[in-house]
């Protein structure tokens, strides 16, 4: 059995949901930190069938070895933690407290129990302000913002805990921009109060929601001055942590994989694209850049093109049919 922590999450309500459709049995944890309850009553309806979850804070040592002592866990996804950049910048302990509390929690009651697959939810923030495109696994990592840094810290603790204790699979899965839903409109990105990501802006305004798109900067050294990066579709990057199971499940070590699809947009291109597919007119107004902002994010995903036998395959016009879909069917999100 699967843990998935933070499993009604964007990114784990889609894992969660692809790992039962493929057979797997899973159960979820999540304090609701970032999410709603109204996610796992879509993710039952989408499968048929009660899911197991509990509900508690990965920090409470307590309540997680209960949790490991009434499944038969044999690997943990771990997607819980706070994720906004802002957030991070104007409350770095709260995030380091949870991030890296959880984690440290969350591996040392694994190693009790003997359970040593994970797949730990990282991010692209890992490489900071890369002086390369397209970044690969071993580029320089440093962050620029405390939330970054939480994931780069996590990441430096799993490899001190592998070299601690070799019986240890562990997959550090570097995300870079992912966008989309679910084909359904059932599950998406519900993101609280003003969305931090370019395509939950987008279409909020679609929708009326928001007067106008605002794009943080036009004159980059780009195509037409706006930020480039590698947006994926959420559930290609949920087919992208059973890919890295699959591997676990075969050998043992540590590793990092860029999960993107290895190919840059610009703001300016997303928005008309998504304006071409759905046939609705984004406003916009160029703002000045913000702190930290750089020209140009996108992977090269060949290492886990070759060693998970995974690659993205949506295209942009899919990630933004099914964000709008998913808008459409939502417009006040899990309300």
């Amino acid at each position: 059995m699967i843990l998935i922590t933070g499993g009604t999450g964007f990114i784990g309500s889609h894992t969660a949901l692809l790992l039962l459709e493929n057979g797997y049995e899973i159960v979820i944890v999540d304090n609701f930190v970032n999410s709603s309850r109204e996610v796992l009553k879509r993710l039952e309806r989408l499968i048929g069938a009660s899911i197991p979850f509990v509900e508690l804070d990965l920090r409470d040592e307590e309540a997680l070895e209960q949790l490991f002592m009434t499944y038969n866990i044999d690997s943990v996804i771990h997607f819980a933690g706070l994720k906004a950049v802002g957030e991070s910048v104007e409350k770095p302990l709260y995030y380091y407290e949870n991030n890296i509390g959880s984690t440290l929690v969350l591996c040392k009651v694994m190693e009790k129990f003997g359970v040593m697959k994970l797949v730990f939810s990282s991010s692209a923030t890992v490489y900071g302000a890369p002086e390369l495109v397209p970044i690969v696994e071993n580029t320089p990592l440093h962050s620029t913002n405390p939330y970054g840094r939480t994931k780069l810290m996590v990441e430096e603790i799993l490899k001190d805990l592998y070299i601690s204790n070799p019986n240890w699979s562990i997959a550090l899965l570097r995300y870079f921009n992912p966008i989309g839903a679910h084909e359904s409109g059932e599950i998406g990105e519900n993101p609280n109060g003003t969305p931090n990501n370019l395509m939950p802006y987008i279409t909020q305004v679609a929708i009326g929601k928001r007067k106008e798109l605002y794009i943080f900067g036009n004159d980059y050294p780009t195509m037409d001055g706006t930020g480039v990066r590698d947006y994926i579709h959420v559930t290609d990057l949920a087919y992208g942590h059973v890919k890295a199971l699959e591997k676990l499940n075969k050998s043992t070590g540590i590793d990092a994989y860029n999960l993107g699809t290895g190919k840059g947009y610009s703001v300016l291109e997303v928005v008309k694209t998504f304006e071409h597919v759905t046939g609705v007119s984004i406003p916009y107004k160029f703002v000045k850049r913000r702190p930290g902002d750089i020209a140009e994010c996108y992977a090269d995903p060949s290492k886990a093109n070759k060693e998970l036998k995974w690659e993205a395959k949506k295209t942009l016009e899919d990630m933004c049919q099914d964000s709008w879909r998913w808008q459409k069917k939502n417009p006040e999100g899990f309300c």
